[in-house]
């Protein structure tokens, strides 16, 4: 420990703490603005300046060390007037605009000002040119950049991706891919995290509500919303609700009351991935282990910015991604084929519209291969955070609204599809399913839960041995079944070097591109504080829909049963294979 002083109060604090920690242990909140605690802090803004006794300049907290003695005043005169010039620099080139910016009364340079007490400005400089770069799924402003370089912290060093960099220098600097080129023809996997870190609307999820206003307005479309599981563990936030509140009722209500025809609900077709990618897990491992030959690891294909990312790094290894298309778009799929015959609609007079936590949808819909019978699966994929601003718009007062329900036939689903909006949820709702149909027996684990895979570690392991297996499943017997979890696509890249190298020791292995799963996506409402804290309680927030349900297992959903009765016959069979499987593209660097 430490010993100084802050403002007259006597301060312990954990050796190694910077000055800003130190502050806050004693109840001491320093303004900042480019520090993100856990991501980011490199001193860029200087907002956070203090006053250090012996020391001539005004020190940065954020990055200078706390250390025995030290004596800190950090709202002197000196020091609030030095802030307020700072400021005043920082704005004197940012466009004016507040009153109908997507980030008004959410903008960290606007709440700054408040804090500082800002009335007017006296600094007037040439405005930053607008060079807007709109892409399927991320629109980037430089002219309201200021240079905090959170979003290349993130991609380079949270990620591993490193598209965007500082390009040029001094008044011309901006923050852009190589050469200043679109977003969209380099290799960035669209997940949206720059979005989450960005102070200002310099970098937000490409907007499509007006999209679906047009279509809600359209009386010759059948509109019909599916909302993800990890929505309903966040919306709630944008609301002042407390963090981690599940919020599944009133989204569903909320969703009716903005004139959706049908509210579905995606954990519907998470149940019916796991249906599918399960079976094909088990296809895998009877031809590897009865000599037919098979590609294992198996790794599951639900996150569209992690199948980008791998396309682009390693597209020799695409054969290990399940085939299984993403939840929301088997969704669309089902929805415009199985659901259009029964209301006995074409295909082409309904529009899909998907809320998702995770800008990379927006870009996995143009894709061609998320289409049948030449119709998209579907037609337009909102956040959470624009589902925010249509709520708000509609004068929906959300946390008052009472509880509703999902429509029929696809909106009922299993415990199993909830925590698919964590990391290790997909690996777990999975392997419910898997033991369950080789065994007959539940899987082993506290309350249905495989617990090494559970928690928001980089990279979590587990092992399953297949015991007094059902016929069927003899080459199974005695088998123990390494798998592999992790998050971020940073930690991905270490589980894949590894199977490049043929040197993975794992049979079926999950990944999500955002880190934490999709409780942390790119299109998720914004948080200023502890970014782990809420992850946790976001966490917790579908463990507990999980574990609120009767069914807590996909295979026993009684209108994913009946789906196959009806309608596709049998999981990896043919008519699911046309309408829920895919395939993947390599593409080099600068190949899109």
């Amino acid at each position: 420990m430490v010993e100084l002083t802050i403002n007259g109060k006597h301060v312990s604090a954990p050796d190694g703490s910077t000055v800003m920690e130190a502050a806050k242990l004693a109840g001491i909140d320093i303004p900042h603005l480019c520090h993100l605690p856990g991501i980011h802090t490199n001193g860029s803004c200087r907002i956070c300046v203090v006053e250090i006794e012996g020391m001539k300049n005004l020190m940065a907290s954020c990055i200078v060390k706390a250390t025995d003695g030290m004596v800190v005043h950090t709202s002197t005169e000196r020091v609030r007037l030095a802030r307020k010039i700072i400021y005043d620099l920082l704005i004197s080139n940012h466009p004016q605009d507040c009153t109908f910016c997507s980030r008004n009364q959410n903008c960290e340079l606007q709440i700054l000002g408040s804090t500082l007490g800002i009335q007017e400005t006296h600094i007037h400089g040439k405005k930053s040119p607008a060079r807007v770069d709109i892409s399927p799924a991320i629109a980037r402003n430089s002219a309201k950049c200021i240079l905090c370089r959170r979003c290349v912290t993130v991609c380079h060093d949270v990620q591993g991706v490193g598209v965007i960099y500082a390009q040029n220098r001094g008044f011309n600097t901006v923050i852009a891919p190589a050469t200043c080129a679109p977003l969209e023809s380099t290799d960035c996997a669209m997940c949206g995290q720059c979005t989450l870190v960005c102070p200002t609307a310099a970098l937000t999820e490409t907007d499509s509500t007006e999209k679906v206003w047009n279509a809600l307005t359209n009386p010759e479309k059948r509109v019909i919303v599916q909302v993800a599981p990890a929505v309903r563990a966040a919306l709630g936030e944008d609301f002042h609700m407390p963090v981690g509140q599940p919020v599944t009722g009133k989204l569903a209500t909320a969703l009716h009351d903005l004139g959706f025809d049908d509210v579905f609900d995606t954990n519907f077709a998470a149940d019916l991935t796991i249906m599918e990618e399960g079976t094909e897990l088990l296809q895998r491992l009877k031809a590897a282990l009865t000599g037919e030959g098979a590609v294992l690891p198996m790794i599951t294909s639900c996150s569209p910015g992690w199948i980008k990312h791998c396309e682009h790094a390693f597209p020799s290894e695409l054969d290990h991604l399940s085939t299984c298309k993403s939840p929301h778009t088997m969704m669309g799929a089902v929805i415009k084929s199985y659901y259009a015959e029964k209301l006995g609609v074409e295909p082409k007079d309904i529009y899909v519209v998907s809320v998702m936590p995770c800008t990379a949808k927006k870009y996995e819909i143009q894709r061609p291969e998320m289409q049948n019978g030449g119709y998209p699966n579907v037609d337009a994929v909102i956040t959470t955070r624009e589902l925010t601003r249509m709520i708000r718009t509609m004068g929906i007062d959300f946390p008052n609204l009472p509880d509703g329900k999902f429509d029929a036939p696809l909106g009922f689903s299993s415990g199993a599809a909830d925590i698919f909006g964590v990391t290790g949820g997909v690996m777990e709702a999975a392997l419910r399913t898997v033991y369950e149909l080789v065994t007959g027996r539940e899987m082993p684990g506290e309350n249905l839960h495989l617990k090494p895979i559970m928690g928001l570690e980089k990279i979590k392991e587990a092992s399953l041995t297949f015991e007094n297996v059902k016929p069927e499943y003899s080459f199974l017997e005695g088998v123990t079944a390494r798998i592999a979890v992790t998050s971020g696509l940073k930690n991905a890249d270490v589980l894949m070097e590894q199977v490049k190298n043929g040197e993975s020791p794992y049979h079926f292995i999950e990944v999500m591109g955002c880190p934490g799963g999709c409780i942390n996506g790119g299109g998720q409402p914004r948080t200023l504080g502890h970014v782990a804290d809420y992850r946790e309680r976001r966490m917790q927030a579908l463990y507990i829909e999980d574990e609120g349900k009767q069914v807590r297992k996909s295979h026993e959903n009684p209108d994913i049963i009946a789906l196959y009765e009806n309608y596709l016959g049998e999981p990896c069979g043919h008519k699911s294979h046309e309408l829920l499987h895919t395939t993947y593209t390599p593409r080099g660097k600068f190949d899109q």
